[in-house]
């Protein structure tokens, strides 16, 4: 538990909550319910070990705060998850009712095992140890099946390892869902490059060379490329349909675009509170290439 003033809440509350969920109480020291319900939140917050942070406001010594989220009575807690407010209640409820507030926010013990098992895998990769990251991303799916960042990691890896079989048996789960989601939608263009029956590179730019609106084959070259992890080349290949028709076979050539961003995207890791991840100046440039075709 901490106590936060104007001084320390951005860092305490809106940073800290980009990272684990952060529970305000806001109290008084003559409130009567403050005293019961401060020990209890105190009490849950140790046997939920991490899994949210507690920290509290005196709302007579930083009224301003207390202003800004709209306080008219305490106890009243809120709890602000990637910076914003989700969900709050008032008055000295019950342990049970307050487990169950928090249980519909915060993450599981088996979400945050998984997590870290995927966290272990990034570093595992980082250091070279591709089995490694395979046997943590497993384990990751295994505590938490429901966990897309652990599984599209782990179908990415076995792609790039030409595991496709067992990649597509590790996709197979959300397959449904696939076309709903960026991440997972990315996947399954990639496994369809790989699977297509495709002309011979030499072919596909004859006829290219050709016709430089043969889009058909400048397609399936753009597929070639992405099969074999040949990113750039690609996605130059589909930009040349993009600048010469845009809504080319209902935007494929778009969506494979940012499918092939999607796939690129270094792994996500963990940064210290404060800092901003590095930007891939690659990535960039592609994303602004498409946005200023797209725009055009």
């Amino acid at each position: 538990m901490i106590n936060v003033s104007l001084a320390n809440f951005e860092t305490e509350v809106i940073e800290a909550s980009m990272h684990t969920p952060v529970l305000v109480d806001f109290w008084a020291p003559w409130c009567g319910p403050c005293k019961v319900i401060g020990p209890l939140l105190e009490k849950i917050e140790a046997a939920y070990a991490g899994r949210f942070k507690l920290v509290k406001i005196d709302s007579d010594q930083e009224q301003q705060l207390a202003a800004a989220f709209g306080i008219k009575s305490i106890p009243t807690c809120v709890l602000l998850m990637n910076g914003q407010p989700v969900d709050g209640f008032a008055g000295a409820l019950p342990e049970g009712q307050i487990k169950a507030f928090l249980d519909k926010h915060v993450p599981s013990p088996e979400e945050i095992e998984a997590e870290a098992q995927e966290e272990d895998a990034l570093a595992a990769l980082a250091a070279g140890d591709v089995q490694g990251a395979l046997d943590k991303l497993h384990a990751a799916l295994k505590i938490d099946p429901d966990n897309d960042d652990a599984r599209f990691d782990l179908v990415r890896l076995l792609l790039e390892q030409e595991l496709d079989d067992e990649a597509k048996l590790v996709f197979s789960p959300v397959i449904a869902k696939a076309a709903s989601v960026r991440r997972l939608d990315a996947l399954a263009h990639w496994m369809r490059a790989r699977d297509a029956q495709l002309a011979s590179e030499a072919e596909l730019r004859a006829a290219i060379g050709a016709n430089k609106r043969d889009f058909p084959a400048r397609f399936a070259l753009a597929q070639r490329l992405m099969a074999q992890r040949r990113w750039t080349e690609a996605m130059d290949e589909l930009l040349e349909i993009l600048l010469r028709d845009k809504g080319w076979s209902e935007e494929l050539a778009r969506k494979t675009y940012i499918a092939i961003l999607e796939l690129i995207e270094p792994p996500k890791v963990k940064v210290a509170e404060g800092q901003v991840p590095p930007q891939d100046p690659t990535l960039a440039s592609y994303r602004r290439r498409l946005s200023s075709v797209v725009l055009s």
